[in-house]
């Protein structure tokens, strides 16, 4: 398990210097923040609204949006220099830490338990989670959904060793699902709710119950000691967009379909089941996760134990 973490970790470098490349900014060149965001959530908001650049550009700072398939990679651009800012859910960060990437915690989005889930397919004998002994489960591994099969294993009685796990990206997994090359999926919205509404997915399990699923913003830990007051001024206008949002699901679906290729209707099951209210980072939420970094480093998924409050910051202090 630990030879596979490697070598995730060694792709991971090698495609994100390339990413770095790309990006081709550097701090000699320009007062610059770079943000990296996935194709759904707050931060593809703020990006199409173009409100951040309005407020950066009287700050004398400029925007560089790099977008990334899921939050794993995010974080290894974070840690190669690519990125400065960005955010994941619960579980990358974990990695990310044990892999020495110099990120803090600087916000976070509350708990949405029903965001995530271990499907099924409609026509699968398989109906609790204690059926998954034995069979072959398909997840993103170091996402949020990995953290949530775990719990859901442990709290059906079943060890994590019992379950053949497929680590399979979203597009690659959902595939497998489609041809019976998987038992169940764990998966989390809007792939979720795509899946639920293109094959009658059925929900084994989702959060409730088992895992908070938490969202939370990251800032390189360079550029918050450089700059702190840019980070405010972007997590205010996530505030805005947060409130936005949170008063008109539908127009949000509309403006997030294009971008993630699904229609309005799915979009707005996956919103509904979504968390709203950016808060600053707790000293429950930080032990949340540090109840995560301690479960998978037993696991033997992360190859040291890491400390979350290490990583949290705390403004002002």
């Amino acid at each position: 398990m630990r030879r596979l973490f490697r070598r995730w970790i060694a792709r991971a470098v090698l495609s994100l210097s390339m990413v770095a490349a790309t990006v081709g900014v550097s701090y000699g060149q320009d007062k610059v923040v770079r943000i990296g965001y996935q194709k759904y959530g707050k931060l593809v908001l703020l990006k199409s609204r173009g409100s951040l650049e309005e407020k950066l550009k009287a700050a004398g700072t400029r925007v560089v949006w790099t977008e990334f398939p899921s939050g794993p990679p995010l974080l290894e651009a974070l840690n190669v220099g690519a990125i400065d800012f960005g955010n994941t859910g619960e579980a990358p960060p974990i990695f990310a830490q044990a892999a020495g990437a110099p990120l803090q915690y600087v916000a976070y989005e509350p708990a949405a338990p029903k965001g995530e889930a271990i499907l099924v397919p409609k026509d699968s004998p398989i109906k609790a989670v204690a059926e998954l002994k034995g069979k072959k489960v398909a997840l993103n591994k170091g996402s949020n959904v990995h953290y949530l099969l775990v719990k859901a294993l442990e709290k059906a009685g079943v060890k994590y060793s019992d379950v053949e796990v497929a680590y399979l990206a979203p597009a690659d997994a959902r595939a497998a699902f489609e041809r019976g090359a998987v038992d169940a999926w764990v998966i989390w919205d809007p792939f979720q709710a795509a899946a639920e509404a293109a094959t009658g997915a059925r929900t084994l399990a989702d959060g409730t119950g088992i895992v908070a699923n938490y969202q939370f913003y990251f800032a390189s830990k360079a550029f918050l000691q450089r700059d702190p007051k840019i980070i405010d001024l972007v997590l205010a206008q996530l505030g805005e967009v947060d409130d936005w949002a949170k008063g008109d699901i539908h127009a949000v679906a509309e403006q997030l379909a294009p971008s993630t290729g699904l229609s309005v209707p799915v979009v707005e099951v996956a919103l509904r089941r979504q968390a709203y209210g950016i808060k600053p980072v707790t000293d429950a939420v930080v032990a949340d996760q540090q109840q995560v970094a301690d479960t998978f480093f037993a696991l033997g998924l992360i190859p040291k134990q890491i400390k979350i409050s290490d990583v949290a910051w705390r403004p002002g202090t």
